[in-house]
């Protein structure tokens, strides 16, 4: 563990220790569960990592199987039923899991974002009273949970001549809107119905927030990390003042590129030698999503290898870094290394891959195959 000692004055940015890609890999994935799976209940651990990717429905449940002991699809699914868990548009405008708590803060806290976001559909709502179009949409979905396209045929009777996929986006922007179950239940299905989360958590929204209390929370989940970092992950702007509010209580490193990096005094920094076994992680993870820098996991030759035009690939890691895509077919879990494995890296990934189809698909028989090296 690399030791820190915290000071009154900051350095300067120029005399702050360097940490390299492999010490800022370790120190994440520790904060990220990564390092070794942890005991904690899974609406734990989906508040500590401040939610979890959710633009398809299964993505959460993957993500915390990499992640925790002892996970079962159920214990997720249950706090979803039960309203401790939803599914809502947050961070960077994409569904996301959050704990009841959290969507009743965090979403305030972004709310600048989808105010831009509305922005680019200003041309398909001329003369649309975007307040009367919330007020609107708040006593439809409040009523009864609706789908887009009872938003968009309800909001178009009023506003014909508007553009009615911007209509729906509007009241999506305007209000916290969470997916009421059973969307998002494991193997169940459903599509998607909204209403307000006030009303689905029968709790009032919290105030927005002061960004500090999350600046902390995010580098507990996701730090060391620069203001762009954090900016990356929230998709906000200008919360280089918070940090310097907080740079008194934080300490600094710098990347091998000279950005500074901020930390928590006490969290974790683990050794660069750190063993870092396989994980196969869900598309739309957001280990490598919320940096601006993601080299730190994902080396630069491999960087847009997890994408296909509109189609995210479910990603493995090996030794701490993206190593392949993965994808489970009707009769075996598919795993496409970008690189060739040694003999161990082959056992391990494959060991962990049992582990994930005992723990994901304890009911099903699938075989464990290597595809073609993906280059």
């Amino acid at each position: 563990m690399t030791k820190t000692t915290k000071r009154s004055t900051p350095r300067s940015a120029a005399t702050a220790p360097v940490l390299d890609a492999r010490a800022l890999n370790r120190a994440t994935l520790g904060r990220q569960l990564l390092l070794r799976r942890a005991g904690l209940s899974a609406k734990s651990a989906v508040d500590h990592l401040l939610g979890l990717q959710a633009q398809n429905v299964k993505p959460p449940y993957y993500a915390l199987a990499a992640r925790l002991d002892g996970f079962a699809p159920a214990e997720l699914s249950g706090l979803m039923a039960d309203r401790e868990v939803v599914r809502i548009v947050s961070m960077r405008s994409t569904i996301h899991t959050h704990t009841a708590e959290d969507c009743l803060t965090l979403r305030p806290l972004v709310q600048p974002a989808r105010d831009r976001e509305l922005t680019n559909f200003r041309k398909g709502l001329q003369g649309v009273d975007l307040d009367r179009l919330a007020a609107l949409a708040r006593d439809l979905v409040e009523a009864e949970p609706r789908t887009m396209k009872q938003l968009r045929e309800t909001l178009l009777a009023e506003w014909p001549d508007a553009d009615p996929g911007a209509l729906a986006v509007a009241a999506r922007c305007k209000l916290p809107l969470v997916q009421v179950t059973p969307r998002g239940l494991w193997g169940r299905s459903g599509q998607v119905a909204l209403t307000t989360a006030e009303q689905w958590l029968s709790r009032t929204a919290e105030p927005t927030p002061a960004p500090d209390a999350t600046v902390l929370r995010y580098l507990a989940a996701f730090g060391p990390a620069s203001v762009k970092d954090m900016q990356t992950w929230a998709g906000l702007t200008r919360l280089r003042e918070a940090f310097e509010r907080l740079r008194p209580d934080l300490v600094t490193f710098r990347d091998e590129r000279g950005v500074e990096l901020f930390d928590l005094p006490d969290a974790p920094r683990p050794d660069p030698d750190t063993p870092a076994p396989p994980r196969f992680l869900p598309e739309f993870d957001n280990l490598l999503l919320s940096h601006a820098d993601r080299t730190r996991v994902v080396p630069p030759e491999h960087r847009g290898r997890t994408w296909q035009g509109n189609q995210a690939h479910r990603t493995l890691l090996v030794d701490g870094f993206l190593a392949g895509v993965w994808k489970l077919e009707d009769d075996a879990l598919v795993i496409e290394p970008f690189g060739r494995l040694t003999a161990d890296r082959r056992r391990e990934v494959t060991e962990e891959g049992r582990h994930l189809l005992s723990t994901m698909h304890p009911e099903s028989s699938y075989d464990i195959r290597f595809g073609t090296v993906v280059r």
